[in-house]
């Protein structure tokens, strides 16, 4: 591991983002908790994410679906039969990682970077037999043979033993949109083309080959849209650009992520998922190589089409002015929310001589500001900042700190990412001023008490 992501990893643990799932009981693989602050991040950086895609756009519908459905979505959808890994096991150590990551890690050590996903078992096992790729945990060269290993996580329904239903824990979120738009064609009838519908969810993935902290779990969050169209009236290419843009707007200029950091990445026809005639990720140089950070497919009519004739029931659109009756194709814009977690506390991360600092976007710092009485044995001093610490409270959210010194305050509130400060002082006893300290600058403002409400709704929008 880097050092730049042994740090970050450090700091989430020390601080209370991210925690180690179940680590009491020596923990669970790919499993991450979310602590205070974190929580609070990703909340942020979803709450941004909807506010940007749904609430400022006339084009997109709210959804919020069950994690289980139908087992019969998943085998219309080709999950069941499509939604598989290569494994492969090693014979002196038992070590089970997924080819395409060994194959891809191991040329990348090499300062190659290679592409293997959606090759043939066949090709997969050539390159680890020619190359003599040797197992991570001991490298040693003794493989099994590859096969093939279904992602989705299976449990079952019902009370009575014998009686039980196998059900699947959903695998992507998309399912619950494309199953759900004959309601809500009916509860929003006249809706014309196009128009996307989006939700925020936990998602689930068998994930066999260890992660690099919360890139890779069993349990993710992700948020997404179907997008539907009229593939008569619309050239989906150039619609796949426009959300080409979008995405890259919502990641360099909402997020703040540094360009130079990001790229896009077509996927192979032998990559590209079953569903999708085109895929394409934006990748972010993550301490550890080029990752995929977001997707965006082209997934045609192929889910609505699959689930129609499945379940016969007629999902086609009826354009309310022309009345043409049709399958809309869709384009899926697709975004890790725990992978946006990590790239901005990455991307946040800085290092100076003499403290740490997270430079997190305002919009998305867990507190937006701190308050410090100066000291914590004077009743008036503490009683002045407990009451314009609740003031600001029922606008932002605001920690409250009265340990140690306050340049300790400081520091400890610049390795969370607080933008600002406000120290209650005896003149503020005197005069009604407060000083205001800025996360990024370090600049120290005097502000009247009575203005610091507008003093913050001018800094933080």
């Amino acid at each position: 591991m880097s050092d730049v992501m042994q740090s970050v990893v450090a700091l989430a643990k020390r601080r209370g983002f991210v925690y180690q799932g179940s680590e009491i009981y020596g923990g669970l693989a790919n499993t991450w908790d979310y602590g205070p602050l974190g929580v609070e991040l990703l909340r942020n950086i979803q709450n941004l994410w909807w506010q940007t895609f749904v609430h400022r756009r006339s084009d997109m519908l709210g959804l919020d679906t069950n994690i289980l459905m139908s087992p019969k979505v998943w085998e219309a959808s080709g999950h069941v039969q499509s939604f598989t890994d290569a494994l492969i096991d090693c014979r002196e150590c038992q070590n089970r990682t997924r080819v395409d990551h060994l194959i891809e890690d191991y040329f990348e050590s090499q300062g190659k970077e290679i592409k293997v996903e959606g090759l043939s078992l066949e090709d997969l096992e050539k390159i680890v037999t020619e190359n003599k790729i040797p197992c991570i945990k001991c490298n040693k060269v003794n493989w099994t043979k590859p096969r093939k290993f279904n992602l989705l996580f299976e449990t079952s329904v019902g009370i009575v033993t014998g009686e039980k239903n196998t059900v699947y824990l959903r695998g992507e979120i998309a399912q619950g949109m494309f199953v759900n738009f004959k309601n809500v064609l009916d509860s929003f009838g006249g809706r014309r083309l196009p128009f996307g519908l989006a939700q925020s969810g936990k998602a689930f993935r068998n994930e066999i080959t260890l992660g690099n902290f919360i890139f890779r779990t069993l349990q993710f969050n992700l948020s997404e849209f179907e997008y539907f169209f009229d593939p008569d009236e619309q050239d989906w290419s150039k619609l796949y650009e426009y959300w080409q843009e979008e995405m890259w707007q919502w990641t360099t200029e909402i997020l703040g992520i540094k360009e130079e950091h990001l790229r896009w990445r077509a996927h192979s026809d032998e990559e590209r998922s079953h569903y999708s005639k085109r895929t394409e990720d934006i990748e972010y140089l993550f301490p550890f190589g080029w990752k995929e950070m977001y997707g965006l497919a082209y997934r045609t009519d192929y889910d609505l089409r699959n689930h129609m004739e499945k379940s016969g029931v007629d999902l086609r659109y009826t354009d309310p002015v022309t009345n043409k009756k049709f399958i809309p194709h869709v384009i899926e814009p697709t975004f890790g929310m725990d992978r946006t977690l990590l790239v901005t506390l990455i991307e946040s991360y800085v290092q100076e001589e003499n403290r740490v600092v997270l430079r997190l976007p305002i919009a998305l710092a867990p507190y937006k500001i701190a308050v410090f009485p100066l000291v914590k044995n004077k009743e008036q001093l503490v009683t002045k900042a407990r009451e314009i610490y609740q003031t600001l409270q029922q606008q932002w959210t605001v920690a409250w700190d009265e340990r140690g010194n306050v340049g300790k305050r400081y520091y400890a509130q610049d390795e969370i990412g607080t933008p600002f400060c406000i120290t209650v002082d005896y003149d503020t006893l005197e005069q009604g001023t407060v000083t205001v300290r800025h996360r990024d600058t370090m600049q120290q403002d005097r502000v009247e008490v009575a203005q610091l409400e507008a003093y913050f709704a001018d800094k933080i929008k």
